[in-house]
């Protein structure tokens, strides 16, 4: 059915035999059918996809819980601890306003928490959560031999400073500002993808602001191929929209940055018609937008103008300069595109006008400027970011999901009314969390530092019998998540230190991880790597998203993909070498696990490890094929593709 997809029969009879001592192999699920970016001509009047399909929007809140209780509840992690799994109500310590809230709600409620993270658990999840990388042996047992008291906060602080920390980080950038060479609306030179991704990169090393490197995507100006602090003009290039007037394009940016940088995509469907009689059962706020406030706002950016060089260009061919001219208007008047017909309809509420522009702005030359500056200054900025951010360390968002956030449903000082309730599942946190990044200017490094320095994050995902998906809500216990794509290749890598390299698209140099690569896309220079790595969802920046579902095809690539395999030989791999020579089969066992799994073996598992190397007798042929199916085992363990 699947051409040159893997098959069972490349097993070997060692593999077959090895999968019987793995306690835990990936569950069954077939993936969920991507979510598609429709076309904006389809997004409008009789086309609207709410109106075609309500329930797929009412329903988005509801079905985040339901993957994040299943996905925990299908989870086997590692070996079962001994101590409790609960905490009593009151018997962690609270650290700040992150504890506070979260175990203060679960006090009130007389839910008991999850435990805390023993050193083995934390170690891996916290390298995981800030580089994407696993630790390696040598950094898993400095780590748990460590005796200072601070020593989980000190490793914090390594991490948040170290490369991989920027790599990671400038991935998920990457992702938010949508950097790809091709995309539904305009293709880009891969030089200007690249410009962008080495101009984020640099954002992210040197600790620029969140508000600041927004503030600089929205008013960038420049030649998409020179690169430096002309880098980001390749987002206003991309989001240029074909086949119809040049208000479509306006409606584009202001859409896309109130979506990534707001939190608010319904802004989308307001371009095509009204709230009223379309959100009303999804927005408190939307359902008394209008379009003509939506187009006001827009008129920000009709000034941006775009200039595309041609092949024969002496200097930057079929590369774009964008700039700004010293006057313009958003036109009313247009008949044709991708959205309805634009035409003045009714008087603006003042009351439910968001932003308006004044006679000084309109006076003003740079509209993109003011636009900036009243986006990163609206507070609804700042929840965008603490929730985004918080979703991305606790595996579930304060609200679900991360860009439908309701402006009339978020301040707990002044409660919606009606059926409404408060859109947070912890308001008051959120409203914090967003003060804090106000106060801190909006510094990456040190918002991450309070979210895993709490004790809320350093929570157990293990819970045991007591359960309910009740509490889903309230994090009482870790979620955990699968590893993105780039993780697992990576992860794979470290364990058995075994290097890629890889030719990326533009690029004078090769790279060995692909957390370092510029988009989902690459690398070019290996399909079969690439593709290994797609069939773990990591989305095309354009139409697909990222997504955490599970599939067969994973759970077969994991077993005979030829990066998998290829990686798992002793012939190759200088860690499987050094445990092969081992004379102990304890210390072997205890070296797979260390190295793959972050973790010692439980008793059951080294027993049965032990077991199966002594099958192998003391000839090291035989020695060397049974860790290589034993290597084979720990990557097809469903742990290993998890942060718990």
């Amino acid at each position: 059915m699947y051409k040159n997809q893997p098959s069972l029969r490349g097993l070997s009879t060692h593999q077959l035999t090895a999968i019987l001592i793995a306690l835990s192999i990936l569950p069954s699920s077939i993936a969920q059918e991507q979510e598609a970016v429709l076309p904006l001509s389809e997004m409008g009047g009789a086309n609207c996809t709410f109106k075609a399909d309500p329930d797929e929007y009412t329903a988005r809140e509801a079905r985040v819980r339901e993957t994040v209780q299943e996905r925990t509840m299908n989870f086997k992690g590692g070996r079962q601890m001994a101590s409790s799994r609960t905490a009593a109500p009151g018997s962690i310590e609270l650290k700040g306003m992150i504890d506070e809230a979260i175990f203060g709600k679960l006090a009130s409620a007389g839910v008991p928490s999850a435990r805390l993270t023993t050193d083995e658990e934390f170690v891996r999840r916290i390298y995981l959560d800030l580089t994407g990388r696993i630790p390696t042996i040598e950094q898993y047992r400095a780590f748990i031999e460590e005796k200072n008291e601070r020593k989980r906060s000190d490793l914090i602080d390594r991490l948040l400073y170290s490369r991989e920390f920027t790599d990671k980080w400038t991935m998920w950038w990457g992702d938010l500002l949508q950097n790809a060479a091709a995309n539904s609306y305009r293709n880009q030179q891969v030089g200007a993808r690249n410009n962008f991704f080495g101009w984020i990169a640099q954002s992210v090393s040197q600790n620029k602001s969140i508000k600041d490197i927004v503030f600089e995507v929205i008013t960038a100006k420049g030649n998409t191929e020179k690169g430096g602090n002309e880098g980001p003009s390749t987002w206003l290039n991309r989001w240029r929209t074909p086949g119809g007037p040049i208000e479509d394009t306006y409606d584009t940016l202001f859409s896309r940055s109130v979506s990534s940088f707001m939190g608010m995509s319904h802004y989308d469907c307001i371009m095509c018609h009204d709230g009223r009689g379309h959100l009303e059962q999804l927005s408190l706020w939307g359902r008394r937008a209008t379009r003509m406030e939506a187009y006001q706002m827009a008129a920000y950016f009709s000034r941006v103008r775009f200039s595309d060089r041609n092949q024969m260009a002496a200097e930057f061919p079929n590369s774009t300069d964008i700039t700004d001219a010293t006057a313009g208007n958003y036109s009313m008047n247009t008949t044709f595109g991708n959205r309805p017909r634009r035409v003045q309809i009714g008087t603006l509420r003042a009351a439910n006008a968001a932003w308006r522009m004044g006679a000084e702005e309109a006076n003003g030359s740079d509209w993109r400027a003011q636009f900036a500056i009243r986006l990163v200054n609206d507070k609804m900025f700042a929840r965008n970011f603490a929730n985004r951010l918080w979703k991305e360390m606790f595996n579930m968002a304060l609200v679900e999901p991360v860009d439908q956030l309701d402006p009339a449903r978020l301040d707990p000082k002044n409660p919606p009314t009606g059926d409404w309730n408060l859109q947070a599942t912890h308001p008051e946190l959120l409203e914090k969390l967003a003060d804090d990044l106000i106060d801190n200017n909006y510094n990456l490094r040190e918002f991450m530092r309070k979210l895993v320095e709490s004790n809320a994050y350093q929570l157990s995902s293990d819970y045991g019998d007591g359960w309910k998906a009740e509490y889903v809500p309230l994090f009482a216990r870790h979620y955990v998540r699968r590893l993105e794509g780039e993780e697992i290749h990576d992860a794979i890598q470290t364990a058995t230190n075994v290097m890629g390299r890889y030719t990326i698209g533009g690029w004078a140099d090769p790279v060995s991880w692909a957390m370092q690569m510029p988009e989902p896309v690459e690398p070019n220079s290996n399909g079969g790597v690439r593709d290994f790595m797609n069939l773990f969802l990591r989305g095309n920046r354009n139409i697909q998203q990222r997504s955490q579902d599970g599939s067969i095809l994973q759970q077969l690539n994991l077993m005979n993909n030829g990066f998998v395999t290829g990686k798992a030989k002793v012939a190759a791999s200088t860690s499987l070498r050094s445990i092969a020579l081992m004379t102990d089969r304890g210390s072997m066992a205890d070296e797979l696990f260390l190295r793959f799994l972050g973790r010692m073996p439980s008793e059951t598992e080294k027993a049965k490890t032990m077991a199966f190397l002594a099958k192998a007798g003391t000839v090291q042929t035989a020695k060397n094929t049974a860790v290589e199916d034993l290597a084979w085992v720990m990557m097809n363990k469903q742990e290993f593709i998890f942060s718990y």
